[in-house]
Parts: structure tokens; C-alpha cells; sequence
């Protein structure tokens, strides 16, 4: 993989790539959402504790494809509140290597399929 953070020309990132280059066979990771893997909603109000939870199913569903965080190549993130950037910004940071960050898609959106749910994160990776 080659991360291009900051290519000539284009704004400074936060956390993210502009482009990330690979070769290999690409996984494809479903909207995680921050349920336990007993179905229960963690952190209702706790916008660190869902993203934590999200980043766990995250490297959970990497791991059974045979892949991990490191070898995530784009991470789509959904925020129903963007006053949780900061807190998701810091979670993201203890999962993901700020020297070779994925590229990034965020959006705010007005809900997700559960009304508790404030963090929704699908990937792509490459596999391992």
C-alpha cells in the first residue's frame, strides 16, 4: 500500500489520506454500528464509547476476512451529530496509525437505523 496524505497541491488532512494505492484482493466491510456481540447498544450517550465499540466490530469483521486495521484502505464514516467529531477523531486515532491513514468519507447523516445509534463506519481493505 502507498498513502498519499498530502499530495502537492491539495489541502492539508486530518486523520485521513487524499488516495491510497494497492495491489491484492479487496474486502468489503458492511456499516458497523456499536453493538456488543450480544445486540445490545453501547454507550446510548457516549459518543467515544460508540465509536470504540464500532472500531472492536470493525477489527472483528477484518479479522474473520483475514485482514486487519492496518490494511484498511478507505473508512466511510456517519455521524448523526457532528458536535462527535472530536471524540470520533480521538477514538479513530487509537485504532488507525496517523502516519498512514486510510482515505476518508465523512458524513453527517439525520439518522441511523437504530434512533440510539451516533456512529455508523464501513471499510475497505485490502486482505492479509
Amino acid at each position: 500500500m502507498q498513502h498519499h496524505v498530502n499530495p502537492a497541491g491539495l489541502p492539508p488532512t486530518n486523520g485521513y489520506s487524499h488516495a491510497v494505492s494497492f495491489t491484492g484482493t479487496m474486502v468489503v466491510v458492511s456499516g458497523q454500528v456499536p453493538l456488543d456481540a450480544d445486540g445490545r447498544v453501547v454507550g446510548a450517550d457516549d459518543p467515544r464509547a460508540q465509536t470504540r465499540q464500532v472500531f472492536h466490530n470493525l477489527r472483528g469483521a477484518l479479522a474473520a476476512a483475514g485482514t486487519d486495521l492496518a490494511r484498511v484502505v478507505k473508512l466511510t464514516v456517519f455521524l448523526t451529530n457532528m458536535g462527535d467529531l472530536a471524540d470520533f477523531r480521538s477514538v479513530r486515532d487509537e485504532f488507525i496509525d496517523p502516519l498512514r491513514p486510510p482515505a476518508s468519507s465523512l458524513v453527517q447523516v439525520s439518522g441511523l437505523v437504530h434512533p440510539a445509534f451516533r456512529v455508523e463506519i464501513e471499510a475497505l481493505a485490502v486482505a492479509g
